[in-house]
């Protein structure tokens, strides 16, 4: 992209913005991994956030994800996690997510539009605890691909969940009016 897309305008906030105004009435605690350019981010956000620093960030985005589930809080059943260049998740996303799987007993719960995949998703403990021991060279999707069966794919009506914004044309198409 360029530039941090943390800090990329989007609906008067930016990326980083927008996803904790759609999560922190939903999610508690509300944490934040921040690694790249971590101060500069920082100092845009809100007071009160849990904050957490990856200083190994240049290791992958798993080292990111690893860091957000250490600093849970202990007896944590269920985390949901997502990416920032996916910012165009809507709230009713989230709430149907959280409430599909306080109904049924499956591990993790991923949003689908249409025949896709996307973001967020919501892993209970027992898979956080299998992403926490994986090596920094390794990825989430091996751990969540293993337990498919156990997973609840939840229809959603939001194209927000695939939106993934990695280049210059997908920001200008994700603003455009």
């Amino acid at each position: 992209m360029g530039r941090d897309k943390a800090l990329l305008e989007y609906r008067g906030t930016t990326f980083l913005g927008h996803l904790i105004a759609v999560l922190e009435t939903r999610v508690d605690p509300l944490i934040v991994v921040l690694g790249h350019h971590a101060d500069a981010i920082g100092e845009t956000l809100p007071a009160g956030l849990r904050i957490v620093v990856n200083a190994d960030y240049k290791s992958g985005m798993l080292t990111s994800l690893q860091a957000g589930i250490r600093a849970l809080p202990p007896g944590t059943d269920a985390a949901l996690f997502t990416l920032v260049d996916h910012p165009a998740v809507q709230g009713a996303t989230v709430d149907r997510l959280i409430s599909q799987l306080a109904e049924q007993q499956a591990l993790l719960a991923i949003p689908r539009y249409g025949d896709r995949r996307g973001h967020p998703v919501i892993a209970r403990r027992s898979i956080l605890d299998e992403i926490l021991s994986l090596s920094p060279d390794s990825s989430a999707k091996a751990v969540i691909g293993a337990h498919r069966p156990e997973t609840l794919f939840v229809d959603v009506d939001d194209a927000g969940i695939l939106r993934d914004v990695d280049l210059p044309e997908e920001y200008d198409e994700l603003v455009s009016p």
